[in-house]
C-alpha cells in the first residue's frame, strides 16, 4: 500500500509522519507541503510534491487533485494527516476521493503502525 503524507506546519508533527515511514510496510510514499517542508529528510525514499498550502480551500483540493493524479497505483491507500490544518485535511482528503482512490488512516502509536 502506498503512504500519503501531509507535513504541514510544526515540526512537531513531522515526527508522527517519520516513524510511520519507518515503520510501515509501504509499496511507495508521497510527502505532500507547503515550500517549509521541502527540508524534510528521511532514510526511506520518498517523493515529495510541494503545495500551496495558502490556497483558498477549493483551489487547494483541486492542486492536490493535479498533483497526485497518476502517481498513485493502488486503489486505496494509507493516509497521514497527522500535521496540517482543518482546510488541508478537507482538500486532501476530498482529492483522493475524487481521484478516486480509497483512504485508510495511518497513525503510528506504542503498538505500531495502525489503521484507523
Amino acid at each position: 500500500m502506498e503512504l500519503i503524507a501531509l507535513l504541514s506546519t510544526g515540526k512537531g508533527t513531522w515526527a508522527q509522519v517519520s516513524g510511520l515511514m519507518k515503520h510501515g510496510e509501504w509499496d511507495k510514499i508521497i510527502v505532500l507541503g507547503g515550500d517549509f517542508a521541502k527540508d524534510f529528510k528521511h532514510d526511506k525514499e520518498f517523493e515529495f510534491i510541494k503545495i500551496d498550502l495558502d490556497k483558498k480551500i477549493k483551489d487547494l483540493k483541486e492542486d492536490f487533485m493535479d498533483k497526485l493524479k497518476g502517481k498513485i497505483s493502488g486503489t486505496e491507500v494509507a493516509l497521514s494527516i497527522a500535521s496540517g490544518d482543518g482546510k488541508e485535511h478537507m482538500s486532501l482528503i476530498s482529492a483522493l476521493i475524487n481521484l478516486p482512490v480509497g483512504i485508510r488512516f495511518a497513525a503510528l502509536t506504542k503498538d505500531g503502525v495502525i489503521d484507523l
